[in-house]
């Protein structure tokens, strides 16, 4: 039976996290894991994983999303591994529905959700306004629809699904990073040179609060943050990541 890695990287949300873990463990019906790779939180996040019986990798300072990321990918022992923020939550069959395009066809590398909140095209307009009205939403957008799969050369990594040959070909997240954005649209772009192609699965819609430990940590330096971030993605591969947007 193939297993699911999910890493959930964390700083800070306990209350996030509850809830992002409450909605995969009643919501995912597949073998799974979960590594939640805690940034030296202060809000008894260790804690909590541990009396959850949480896989937890705590670390004595917060080194960012993309090392936090690569930690739980160089942990993880499932079949596909899954990035997970700690700001998202699942509904009805979204695994098994982002399995079902990740495994269509030999070439697709790598899926993600439709989501209320993401830049480019996995945003799409929903009408719920509490987080009940969002399961219920789901409940009808995410009946298995492959007609809903769009092809594309950009996944956010809010929800970001791959194939262990992905990470095996691919590596791991670029940490010059640090501490995150346009590591996921770096991590596309190679997987794309390796000949792996992208899907949104449009039958998965999960709920995405919006970068909530970023706005904690860098709301005063965030457009700056992007601003470096996006000037490092031009520098490495001589190309404007908006063209993929």
């Amino acid at each position: 039976m193939i297993k699911t890695s999910i890493i959930i990287p964390t700083y800070n949300g306990q209350k996030l996290l509850e809830a992002c873990v409450e909605s995969i463990r009643r919501y995912t019906d597949s073998p799974y894991e979960i590594i939640v790779v805690d940034n030296a939180s202060n809000d008894g996040t260790a804690a909590y994983c541990r009396s959850n019986k949480l896989t937890v990798i705590s670390l004595p300072e917060n080194r960012g999303f993309p090392a936090a990321c690569n930690l739980g990918l160089q942990l993880a022992s499932g079949d596909e591994l899954l990035l997970l923020n700690n700001d998202v939550i699942v509904s009805h069959n979204w695994l098994a529905n982002l399995k079902a395009a990740l495994y269509s066809a030999a070439d697709i590398g790598i899926v993600g959700p439709v989501t209320n909140y993401a830049s480019g095209r996995q945003q799409v307009r929903t009408s719920y306004t509490d987080i009940p009205g969002f399961h219920s939403e789901a409940e009808t957008a995410n009946v298995p629809d492959p007609l809903k799969w769009k092809e594309t050369v950009r996944l956010v990594g809010l929800c970001f699904l791959l194939k262990r040959a992905v990470l095996d070909r691919v590596g791991l997240l670029d940490e010059r990073y640090s501490p995150g954005h346009y590591e996921d649209d770096d991590y596309c772009y190679r997987a794309r040179l390796k000949g792996f192609r992208l899907l949104i699965g449009g039958d998965c819609l999960v709920h995405h609060e919006g970068s909530a430990s970023f706005k904690q940590v860098y709301s005063a330096e965030l457009q700056e943050l992007v601003e470096r971030n996006r000037r490092l993605f031009i520098e490495k591969w001589h190309l404007d990541p908006a063209q993929f947007i």
